[in-house]
């Protein structure tokens, strides 16, 4: 059955150029420093090119292939090194999310009874959750714990303050846990917290359906550890739709951070950024193509990367799930 769902992906030609679009992400993600090296003094995906002083977007030339935006920050730069970033929240957050969604999902339908109720009910309750929502608060509790004393609560809490406030040592000693709490974004922290749900649902829907099969109700009768049951008999045959889900939300997850970084929340995507930047010069005096480079290369990198990703999903989709064929 593996070799004849691994023969009828690989012989869609829509899988083969997911496959394609994904990998030159992937290289380009991998080959960043060698395609646009950083600038030593100011390292970073928005690389400065020529004079900061000129106002307006310049067009593609030799330093900077894409042209560069109002800052002149170059296109190129930022659409390499964008991809690293693509990928790593992608995945970060899609990775994340499906396994404490399996684990939620598993757990409560092996268990049953009132566990499996409680955990259904909060599963229920978040997926009604609005997103946008979400990002506001966690931005607040950020801004709480930076600005706020949150910080110095926090090491008092651990032993590092005293009660009449002074650090027993100095904060600067723990440059890894302060840059930790100042890089955190809001929008990846949310994603992750608002996104395990599905998992947790499509997983605990097939585990309680193949608990009922007569080799899982044999392993119990006969004793198996709990242990056994799940690696051996549930997992393996309940984690096939939760993979090709995965596949989809990749490509989601970016959009949906690219979409925040637009309109104003969160950080961290070049390819938003680009966007951000560029808006004011998508029309121009000259027309709507005056500046394209501000907005169309972006644009499309945004674009490959979801269908690459969903070609991927919907060819997973049809070479796994047997009622496809």
């Amino acid at each position: 059955p593996r070799m004849r769902s691994a023969q009828r992906f690989f012989t869609r030609w829509q899988n083969w150029l997911g496959i394609l679009l994904v990998v030159v992400f992937v290289v380009a993600a991998i080959a960043a420093p060698l395609l646009s090296p950083n600038d030593l003094k100011n390292p970073g995906p928005m690389k400065i090119i020529g004079r900061p002083t000129l106002l307006q977007p310049q067009a593609p030339s030799q330093a900077a292939p894409l042209g560069t935006l109002s800052n002149q920050a170059s296109v190129y730069h930022a659409l390499v090194w964008g991809s690293r970033s693509a990928l790593a929240f992608g995945l970060s957050v899609t990775i994340i999310s499906l396994f404490i969604g399996a684990v939620i999902g598993l757990v409560s339908a092996y268990f049953g009874g009132f566990l499996n109720n409680f955990l259904m009910r909060i599963t229920d309750a978040l997926l009604s959750f609005p997103i946008i929502a979400g990002i506001v608060l966690v931005q607040q509790l950020i801004s709480i714990a930076l600005y706020n004393g949150g910080i110095r609560v926090f090491f008092q809490g651990i032993g590092l303050v005293t009660s009449s406030g002074g650090f027993i040592y100095d904060p600067a000693e723990f440059p890894a846990m302060m840059d930790f709490l100042l890089d955190l974004d809001p929008v990846l922290i949310t994603l992750i917290l608002l996104s395990w749900m599905p998992y947790a649902r499509i997983m605990n829907t097939m585990v309680l359906r193949i608990k009922k099969t007569e080799y899982v109700q044999a392993a119990q009768i006969v004793g198996a550890r709990h242990g056994r049951i799940i690696f051996k008999h549930l997992l393996p045959n309940a984690i096939t739709p939760l993979i090709v889900l995965a596949a989809r939300d990749v490509a989601g997850m970016v959009v949906l951070q690219a979409t925040f970084v637009f309109i104003g929340f969160g950080k961290g995507s070049p390819w938003a950024t680009i966007l951000v930047s560029g808006r004011d010069w998508i029309y121009s005096q000259g027309g709507i193509l005056t500046y394209w480079w501000v907005f169309v290369p972006a644009t499309l990198a945004l674009v490959a990367f979801g269908i690459g990703w969903n070609l991927i999903g919907d060819g997973l989709n049809d070479a796994l799930n047997p009622r496809s064929h």
